[in-house]
């Protein structure tokens, strides 16, 4: 039978993990609805300028932008995006196994990559599996801003049209709703029309309207092209985070259940060697008493 001082350390211990366990699921959930408030806020201007792109190609068949031609450039960029911290259940693990997936799919096409690794547990799950990071980007906040996804862009844009890579994605974990999160890969470049009509059918149904552009449809473009890869990369950390503090929830809320559940369990069997002990002590009492009578 246990000790007794045993049990009640050990679930006294329990006790306190289920306090920071708790305390950790009420932040996340928190801290998700903050996410998920900026995700939403920013998806009708993502939908709106992916409407305006397409009516912009539609219109200009004959205009042709660097960030929408086909190289033949055997280099790609490949972005993952991870999280700055554990104790999010397996939403490291299943994102990163899909880049894992696709890096090895693009080595079998005879491509070289260039991993961009977003959070530190990606960036040491790579390096534990000896894997090439080519960057590392740690350093930003939990809930990314748009001044901090911009150089990252900027730099993908400029290396593509100067014909560094030929393609760039991004892995990352793709929000649905609350109960449904799935790990996506995105090609960010090269842009093409059917991404544009793509996004266009996914955002609310439009009309078809024509209109007449000042200034020309090509500077237009010129302009809305560069913010399109901008904002549809920001989104992406957006998806990430708000993806990344559900899991978070989920997976404190199992571990306060469980905690709870093992409470119980160390509470029977502490009463149980309680009765034991007082049982004990009762034979001890009435044998005494039949010796001395």
């Amino acid at each position: 039978m246990a000790n007794r001082r045993v049990l009640v350390k050990r679930r006294k211990s329990v006790r306190n993990i289920r306090k920071i366990t708790r305390t950790m699921q009420l932040i996340a959930t928190a801290r998700y609805q903050a996410a998920y408030n900026r995700a939403m806020a920013a998806k009708p201007y993502t939908e709106k300028l992916a409407e305006l792109v397409a009516d912009l190609s539609q219109a200009a068949d004959n205009v042709e932008h660097p960030l929408m031609k086909t190289n033949d450039v055997k280099r790609s960029a490949v972005m993952c995006i991870t999280s700055k911290r554990g104790l999010c259940g397996g939403y490291n693990a299943h994102v990163l196994r899909l880049a894992i997936e696709h890096l090895d799919k693009l080595k079998a096409d005879d491509f070289e990559t260039d991993v961009e690794m977003v959070g530190k547990k990606g960036v040491g799950y790579f390096r534990f599996l000896g894997r090439e990071v080519k960057k590392a980007i740690v350093n930003l906040d939990d809930t990314p801003r748009f001044g901090q996804i911009e150089p990252l862009a900027n730099s993908l844009m400029d290396r593509f049209i100067k014909g560094e890579i030929g393609s760039a994605f991004v892995v990352y974990m793709r929000f649905v709703s609350a109960g449904v999160q799935r790990p996506h890969v995105m090609k960010l470049l090269p842009l093409t029309r059917e991404d544009d009509e793509a996004s266009r059918e996914a955002s609310e149904p439009a009309t078809t309207s024509e209109f007449e552009f000042s200034p020309d449809p090509k500077a237009l473009l010129d302009e809305l092209l560069p913010a399109t890869v901008r904002i549809r990369l920001f989104q992406c950390f957006n998806d990430a985070t708000v993806s990344e503090q559900v899991a978070r929830m989920v997976a404190m809320k199992a571990a306060t259940d469980a905690a709870g559940d093992m409470i119980k369990m160390l509470t029977r069997q502490y009463n149980r060697a309680r009765q034991t002990a007082i049982t004990m002590e009762l034979l001890d009492i009435v044998g005494g008493a039949n010796a001395l009578g």
